[in-house]
């Protein structure tokens, strides 16, 4: 005798947007459903279970359990239905019935048209608006929990170079940037990363990593107050955020507008994800560099380190592998240099001032591996900017 059947479908949790796929076994009491991603299965009472989609056709049919937000269960084939009603037995009138569908082909293929035109609206058009109009309006303790829940991921502490004096002088370049601004708006913080991509990074809040590759190819204090500058203005104009919103449920959104902090810890690991691969669009990134250089320039940090910071990433470019350079994820070199140049052109308003004059640099960008070599209990001479196609 044969099992009963199954049917392939998609489960959403309420609180994110992705879907995960399931397979569901109709019962007389109610829905098996088993996640096919090795998180266990759980059954929906069909006393509980509501039809809010796939009453016409060409729509699939949607089932949904609780309150707002509520999970949700996606099938698309309509013949799903015709088992629900024949096993749910009592409670079949809970659910429509495919078979007294009257709508005419027509009239279903331009619903069908028309649900595709709005679902594409959506996404290209109303979620980034409506993302962009959170962000402007979130409270900065609400970025700062979700930062520091994006950190605990991104950042643990494990991975961090603790190494005091050094992580004293990063500090000092930060607050050498933000001396001239009467309110920085946030509480920022630069953590180093043992990691050897090219890479640094902004989470919402006021975090910014550096990682250890990028930190160990720059020359001078002043490179790294450009690249410091340039993540600084993400967070200042909340790209980051607004990035992050994106991909969050409306009720995320709602929370974070609301400054409900009890939100970011289920939202954590997925802003942790899509700060992972994060890929800022072209605007965003020229708003960083033109304020960026602004930044420097007013607060009396030479502006040719930014300069010459891009001049090396420039070189860099088509040398190491995508992902594990800063240009990566960032608009070509060569546009932004020429754009930076004609910013640099301009007379600052005083003339520049060295930073951490009388520091040995190589030292500072040594860190992570002289605080390996203390954990390790083995001396080793700070590193050096490595060669293009070095291993790493």
């Amino acid at each position: 005798m044969a099992g009963p059947r199954v049917w392939d479908g998609h489960y959403l949790d309420g609180r994110t947007p992705h879907r995960r796929p399931v397979r569901v076994v109709v019962g007389h009491a109610g829905l098996e459903v088993t996640r096919l991603d090795g998180d266990g299965s759980f059954r929906w009472p069909l006393a509980e279970v509501r039809q809010t989609q796939g009453f016409y056709a060409g729509e699939e049919v949607r089932l949904e359990r609780g309150g707002d937000p509520a999970e949700a269960l996606l099938i698309e084939d309509l013949a799903f239905l015709s088992a629900l009603r024949a096993g749910a037995l009592t409670a079949a009138a809970r659910f429509h019935d495919p078979a007294r569908r009257q709508l005419r082909p027509g009239l279903a293929g331009l619903a069908a048209v028309a649900a595709v035109a709005l679902a594409l609206g959506l996404y290209f058009w109303g979620i980034p608006a409506l993302a962009a109009v959170a962000a402007a309006r979130v409270p900065v303790a609400w970025e700062v929990a979700l930062g520091d829940a994006t950190m605990a991921r991104l950042a643990p502490a494990s991975r961090r170079c603790a190494d005091p004096e050094r992580q004293r002088q990063i500090d000092a370049i930060v607050a050498t940037l933000l001396r001239p601004l009467p309110d920085p708006g946030y509480p920022f913080r630069v953590v180093v990363v043992d990691h050897a991509m090219v890479n640094a990074f902004a989470a919402p809040g006021g975090s910014i990593v550096v990682l250890r590759g990028l930190l160990e190819r720059t020359d001078t204090a002043e490179e790294l107050a450009a690249v410091l500058a340039h993540e600084i203005q993400h967070v200042r104009h909340r790209h980051t955020t607004r990035a992050i919103l994106r991909d969050a449920s409306t009720g995320i959104l709602v929370a974070a507008v609301a400054g409900d902090v009890s939100a970011v810890a289920t939202f954590g690991v997925q802003a942790a994800r899509t700060l992972g691969d994060l890929r800022h669009s072209r605007e965003a990134e020229r708003e960083a560099d033109r304020d960026g250089m602004r930044m420097l320039q007013q607060a009396r940090v030479d502006p040719r380190g930014m300069l010459a910071f891009f001049e090396s990433m420039q070189a860099l470019e088509g040398q190491l592998p995508a992902g594990v350079q800063y240009l990566s994820t960032h608009p070509t070199a060569g546009d932004r240099l020429r754009t930076l140049s004609a910013l640099a052109a301009q007379p600052p308003p005083q003339p520049p001032v060295r930073l951490l004059a009388g520091e040995n640099w190589d030292a500072v960008k040594g860190m992570c591996r002289a605080d390996k070599s203390r954990r390790d209990g083995v001396t080793r001479p700070a590193a050096g900017r490595r060669r293009a196609g070095d291993a790493r």
